[in-house]
């Protein structure tokens, strides 16, 4: 009787202290968690590579006198013609902007020759380093610089860029948490069909978001990872997507052995060593193929990576400890009015999925060949993707700064209008000036700031602003200038393309023999992981493809990140073996349990696909809520994966994998044990059975 007390005891206390646990860690993160918006930083070093001219360029010039300069160009215009009074006004503006700000020049206007626009360059190193300095700046000049009676102003260049990026990133925190936990809310409602029982994971997923936050301040003080808006997005989304997963097939797992186990404790403890290693080995795969991007040199990319791991690993913990403690501390009755009774079973009906197994069961190469057709023809809109994106074209409404762009593109054909910085070293800066001057396809070259052993030389092309010619210009400054480095808005976007094209080179291959190899560990097999490996790379060709198809056409998108094709294989590579291992996870168990291949297969696809489902439109519901950010990127990157998502759930692990694992049999196993294990019996067909909880 001593022994049943102290068991007793113990399934009561347990859930309680693990709750109380959480409440200490959450208390300790908050001061941390609070602080993570003030070391968010979205300047152009933080985006820019490592290695790139043009990051050398930002960094140099912070440690000229003044610091970082702040550039913009003030564009006056009027469509019939500028008037006398307009360019008084004009006049009157910029001295009052030069009076009132530290600018590093005397700002002189530049008119154009039809008589439209006049801009006038401006520039000050007033708020250094500072962003908010910056936006404070900006925001001075735009209520300084402002038109009347037909006259429009806009305030243009790279500062000013920056702000509106900066203000668009600073904006998506809360609706990008709100939209994510409603989307969640609502699809956990429908699947659970409770109205208590969605709440308990979801607010589980809030606690490992506010916890993430923590930690990922702690990283950034600890060893500098950096922090911009689009990774700590990207980190939110994450933890919800990758948490409710989680929660997902723990809470069917309980469920079901919640019929079989009278107290709510051992039910629970059953649960997890029933699921357990296939959540742990999921994350972890999802990790590792996370943490690849450390070997990315674009440090927006590299920075991801650690964040990323930092939001599923926070919700990992928070999906296996708090979850099962608050479900356990609330009973069988949080699954009201569906209460899973003990002794119970489920109504008995076929379920879809068995269904769908059957059709791929009888005919297991053709319709692996005619979902391999498919697939490969959607890749083929890749062919139709956009070029890459412009900085004018990076936002899906018009900020001033893009207005002003557009002006100056219009008003100014036959020049550049946005400068190309080179900094040459200080005892060579004559003879770098009379080189560049001597370049073909630049308008003109002054020298700026001196200091820190450097020279800045501001550069305007005769090309407009990201063109051909402009291009071929910064190419050729590169090629010709000895021991100095060439940056600028323009250069930055070479560099990016470039730099996005090496690092595909580099981590996709390291992505690629990550998670085979940790497959392999899992799954004793080689010849499995290769089919979950090889599912998952042309699902993401096919939803690249499908972009291709919408961007342009449907979107109206101007051209595509450069990032896009690295960050969507990363995130749908990791994230579709997810669904991989859940599937052949329970295909391996009833292999070893003697079922043969077939029914192994299709057992596993009945047991595991309402889960999977459910799993998948969940998370292809949260990085679908990127589409609605007013970032172009974001919106590519969100589509592009929550399409992907989809076709895995409901092509590639329901049709593709289960016929190609139903067509190999064992070998589907080889070289491991299973390969050669006989069978012990069962049947090649499995009888239906209940749907699996999750899609009732």
């Amino acid at each position: 009787m001593g022994a049943v007390r102290t068991s007793g005891r113990r399934r009561r206390a347990v859930p309680w202290i693990v709750l109380g646990l959480w409440i200490a860690v959450l208390a300790i993160a908050s001061p941390f968690a609070s602080k993570l918006g003030d070391v968010q930083r979205d300047r152009a070093v933080d985006y820019l590579p490592a290695s790139a001219d043009s990051t050398h360029v930002a960094r140099i010039q912070e440690r000229l006198p003044g610091g970082e300069a702040t550039e913009m160009v003030v564009v006056y215009h009027r469509q019939g013609g500028l008037t006398e009074g307009d360019r008084a006004t004009a006049a009157e503006q910029i001295g009052r902007i030069a009076g009132e700000h530290r600018l590093t020049g005397e700002p002189r206007g530049v008119p154009s020759k039809d008589g439209t626009t006049l801009m006038y360059p401006v520039a000050s190193t007033e708020p250094g380093q500072d962003e908010k300095a910056r936006d404070a700046l900006v925001n001075d000049v735009r209520d300084i610089a402002r038109g009347e009676d037909g006259l429009s102003v806009d305030v243009g260049g790279p500062g000013a860029l920056a702000t509106d990026a900066a203000e668009v990133y600073n904006s998506l925190d809360g609706p990008l948490l709100y939209t994510t936990a409603a989307v969640v809310a609502l699809l956990l409602i429908l699947i659970y069909r409770s109205p208590f029982l969605w709440l308990v994971p979801l607010a589980v997923a809030g606690m490992a978001d506010y916890l993430s936050m923590g930690v990922a301040y702690g990283l950034n003080q600890a060893f500098g990872t950096s922090v911009s808006g689009q990774s700590s997005g990207i980190m939110t989304i994450l933890v919800f997507g990758a948490g409710t997963d989680y929660a997902l097939l723990l809470v069917s797992r309980y469920r079901e052995e919640l019929r079989r186990i009278e107290r709510p404790y051992d039910a629970m403890a059953a649960a997890l060593k029933g699921c357990g290693p296939a959540v742990l080995a999921s994350s972890g795969t999802v990790a590792a193929g996370l943490l690849c991007l450390l070997a990315a040199d674009l440090n927006s990319s590299r920075g991801m990576g650690p964040l990323g791991t930092v939001g599923v690993l926070c919700a990992l913990v928070a999906m296996l400890t708090l979850l099962p403690a608050i479900l356990v501390l609330l009973g069988r009755r949080v699954f009201w009015p569906l209460v899973p009774r003990y002794g119970s079973t489920p109504k008995a009906r076929r379920s879809l999925f068995t269904a769908m197994g059957s059709s791929a069961g009888r005919r297991p190469l053709t319709v692996l060949a005619g979902g391999a057709v498919l697939l490969g023809a959607l890749a083929l809109g890749t062919l139709n993707l956009p070029g890459n994106l412009k900085q004018e074209d990076s936002f899906t409404s018009k900020p001033d700064a893009v207005a002003a762009m557009q002006t100056l593109a219009e008003a100014y054909p036959e020049r550049g209008t946005q400068p190309i910085t080179v900094i040459a070293p200080e005892g060579r800066a004559e003879e770098a000036l009379a080189t560049i001057r001597g370049t073909r396809g630049v308008d003109s070259a002054r020298e700026g700031r001196t200091g820190d052993g450097w020279t800045e030389i501001s550069v305007l092309a005769t090309a407009p602003p990201q063109s051909a010619g402009e291009t071929a210009t910064i190419e050729a400054l590169r090629d010709t200038l000895d021991g100095s480095y060439v940056g600028g808005p323009s250069a930055q976007q070479i560099d990016l393309k470039d730099t996005n094209a090496r690092d595909r080179l580099v981590v996709v291959p390291i992505v690629l023999l990550s998670v085979l190899l940790i497959l392999v560990v899992l799954l004793r097999s080689l010849v499995a992981p290769l089919i979950l490996v090889a599912a998952v790379v042309a699902v993401w060709g096919a939803a690249l493809g499908i972009g291709g198809l919408v961007f342009g056409p449907l979107f109206g998108f101007e051209g595509t990140d450069p990032g896009l094709g690295l960050l969507s294989f990363v995130f749908l590579v990791a994230l579709g073996v997810d669904y991989g291992i859940f599937l052949m996870h329970r295909m391996r168990e009833e292999g070893l349990n003697g079922a043969e291949p077939a029914a192994a297969a299709l057992t596993a696809l009945r047991t595991t696909g309402g889960v999977i489902a459910s799993a998948g439109l969940v998370l292809a519901a949260t990085f679908a809520v990127l589409t609605s950010m007013p970032m172009v990127q974001l919106v590519e990157l969100g589509f592009v994966i929550a399409v992907g998502v989809l076709l895995d759930t409901f092509l590639v692990r329901t049709y593709l994998v289960t016929s190609a694992s139903v067509a190999l049999r064992r070998k589907v196993w080889w070289p491991g044990a299973l390969s050669r294990q006989p069978a012990a019996g069962g049947a090649e067909l499995p009888e239906p059975v209940s749907e699996p909880v999750g899609m009732r």
